[in-house]
């Protein structure tokens, strides 16, 4: 069951348009619950107290810059990052926004827990498969992403989720081995019975469709049978300076499995942390997470760079929000979709560079704002894929990958 349906997730792709194109990958960095764009990379260290907040800055590495005082590691890096100041939609909502972010378009029922569209993982595994045969095409860090989900593509469109903590001792994905009771010896025959059943299909077949259903199904096999995509998942052969230099928390592993899974040829690799939602006591919220965030992303950026992987691996790092710029009764930041940062290295793209801005007290954007529709045509451009491609919904009728098409020019 499992090879017939890997045959049946590549005759999808084949039939998918496009051609060859160069290698290129991406790392989704979801922080997930909408973190505040003052206590990272938008402070306001002239505004009002109830405005600033509780933490200081830092000057970055690209002259008149700052950072909030957290983002240590990465203000040493700023000329490695792209940082939009300015990105703005409408929604305050978390399954709102978040669809939106990973999708595109608004979610339709706020109370609806799978996608109405399929997300840039999904469409990415549709369009373009894996760079190389014998991984997923998709994989998301350690579970799906809020709306990480392919819609009206079909299940074999969702990310093969690892599960567990990556900095655990005894970390180990499942389902990258064979049963116990099913050796390869065994495989193979199911094979040939497959190919018998095959051979006499294509006895009658007019048109030849059964030569590339044999086709389809040996890559099923591989993919199945071979020892990539184990390798890639056993972040225990890294040797010990390169995981400290990560951070041995759950944030720094998770990026640095993203890194060897796109070493290994995934397409679209999603890493979910978590525990942004600071509604009360946003200082010691923030001093909790923050570091562990700041240390991990900053090593992976630099970790692509020094194995010459900058232009072919996009990384993306937002939330679905910001956070309301005035603190609240309980020291902390609600809900703020006027307003938001993303970070983007990597790719190719134009970095070490500030994109666009807020007003003097982190509302609401001033110059160059942009919507998540554009990080994700962003994405996409960098990917291959043209968003103006369709597909048909449930209901039969065609639908852009994406509305609003304009990427970033900034970057470019």
């Amino acid at each position: 069951m499992c090879g017939l349906s890997l045959a049946g997730l590549l005759r999808a792709r084949a039939a998918a348009k496009g051609t060859e194109r160069r290698a290129t990958s991406v790392i989704f960095v979801e922080l997930a619950g909408g973190p505040t764009h003052i206590e990272t990379y938008d402070p306001k260290p002239n505004a009002p107290i109830e405005y600033r907040g509780p933490l200081g800055t830092i000057s970055t590495n690209l002259p008149g810059v700052q950072f909030s005082e957290l983002m240590v590691q990465q203000a040493r890096i700023m000329a490695k990052l792209a940082v939009l100041r300015a990105v703005t939609h409408s929604s305050s909502s978390h399954g709102t926004s978040a669809h939106l972010t990973q999708t595109g378009y608004y979610l339709r029922d706020p109370q609806r827990r799978e996608n109405d569209m399929p997300c840039a993982g999904s469409i990415t595994s549709q369009l373009r498969g894996p760079n190389q045969i014998g991984v997923p095409a998709y994989v998301a860090i350690p579970q799906v992403m809020r709306f990480g989900g392919p819609a009206y593509f079909g299940k074999r469109f969702s990310p093969f989720e690892t599960g567990g903590d990556p900095a655990a001792s005894k970390f180990e994905v499942n389902n990258l081995s064979l049963n116990a009771s099913l050796n390869l010896e065994r495989l193979s025959d199911r094979r040939s019975l497959l190919s018998a059943l095959d051979g006499q299909r294509r006895a009658a077949d007019a048109q030849g469709t059964g030569a590339a259903i044999d086709h389809f199904s040996r890559e099923a096999f591989d993919m199945v049978t071979g020892d990539r995509a184990r390798r890639a998942f056993q972040i225990d052969a890294e040797n010990d300076t390169t995981r400290d230099r990560y951070g041995r928390h759950t944030t720094g592993q998770s990026l640095l499995l993203a890194r060897r899974l796109v070493e290994a040829g995934v397409t679209f690799v999603t890493v979910r942390v978590g525990g942004w939602d600071d509604h009360v006591q946003i200082e010691q919220r923030m001093k909790d997470k923050g570091p562990a965030y700041d240390q991990g992303l900053a090593a992976l950026i630099e970790d692509i760079h020094e194995r010459g992987l900058n232009r072919d691996v996009l990384v993306v790092s937002m939330g679905e929000f910001g956070r309301t710029p005035r603190i609240n009764a309980n020291a902390g930041r609600d809900h703020w979709g006027t307003l938001m940062s993303v970070v983007l290295a990597g790719g190719g793209l134009k970095v070490g560079q500030i994109v666009g801005s807020s007003n003097d007290k982190g509302e609401t954007p001033q110059d160059l704002p942009y919507r998540p529709e554009n990080i994700l045509a962003t994405i996409y451009r960098h990917l291959g894929i043209d968003p103006q491609s369709t597909f048909n919904d449930f209901s039969g009728r065609p639908r852009y990958i994406l509305e609003n098409r304009a990427f970033v020019k900034e970057l470019i």
